[in-house]
């Protein structure tokens, strides 16, 4: 089996991510460390991960978790700053964030040890969707939410076209509903720039057939059955 898709099976991470992890320098096998993509790993071969041992999950576990922002969407974090696997540190399998939501954001992650899945949510050819609460500077006018959906510059790149949904225009402040289905770095923070605005606050409330709903902000939960289905269905 390749290295990559080994390590997902292990919960490690999606095969993209795992390769990202081999190229790093990060994985070694019987001791070696092994960086190209074509490698082959054999049953009973001993495969780590930052030292960590990558076994095959039996068990597939699956979280809807309310990040608070403050908290990094890393399995460590070289600044010592919170991440959203601290709480779940005794957790019986090992969970990794499926995709990110950044320090000063908060609203719903998944995390699971089901590297396939992780894989098809977050693949590009996929386009699932990502839905966005943000509450930004001042009044966002019509033409502004307009040069949303139809995509601006951002990193030297247009965004795909997204859906921008005004909910309340004060005087001060706009909260509107942002649907994205890119996965660039602060994507929705530099969009909103780029019409001239500030993001004061931003809750990611839907990730594809996921519903943040009313879970607690910092509280976590499993998912129901019917969740499930919809996301292996995608």
């Amino acid at each position: 089996m390749r290295l990559q898709k080994y390590l997902a099976s292990c919960g490690v991470a999606s095969r993209r991510a795992a390769e990202k992890l081999m190229a790093d320098g990060r994985v070694t096998v019987d001791g070696q460390v092994v960086s190209h993509m074509g490698a082959q790993v054999e049953p009973g071969q001993d495969v780590r991960v930052d030292g960590r041992p990558a076994r095959p999950e039996v068990e597939k576990r699956y979280i809807m978790y309310h990040k608070p922002a403050g908290e990094v969407t890393t399995v460590t974090d070289p600044e010592g700053r919170s991440t959203v696997l601290d709480k779940f540190r005794d957790f019986p399998v090992r969970l990794y964030p499926v995709g990110r939501l950044d320090y000063d954001s908060e609203g719903l992650l998944l995390l699971t040890n089901d590297g396939d899945l992780t894989e098809r949510m977050l693949h590009p050819s996929r386009e699932v969707e990502k839905v966005y609460l943000a509450r930004v500077s001042n009044q966002v006018t019509p033409e502004e939410a307009r040069r949303l959906e139809n995509g601006v510059m951002v990193d030297g790149r247009r965004t795909a076209r997204a859906k921008v949904k005004l909910l309340s225009v004060k005087p001060l402040y706009t909260d509107m509903l942002v649907t994205i289905h890119e996965g660039r770095n602060r994507q929705v923070r530099k969009m909103v720039e780029q019409v001239g605005h500030q993001v004061v606050l931003l809750r990611r409330i839907r990730f594809g057939p996921l519903k943040l709903g009313d879970l607690p902000r910092g509280m976590w939960r499993e998912l129901t059955p019917e969740e499930l289905a919809t996301l292996k269905a995608l």
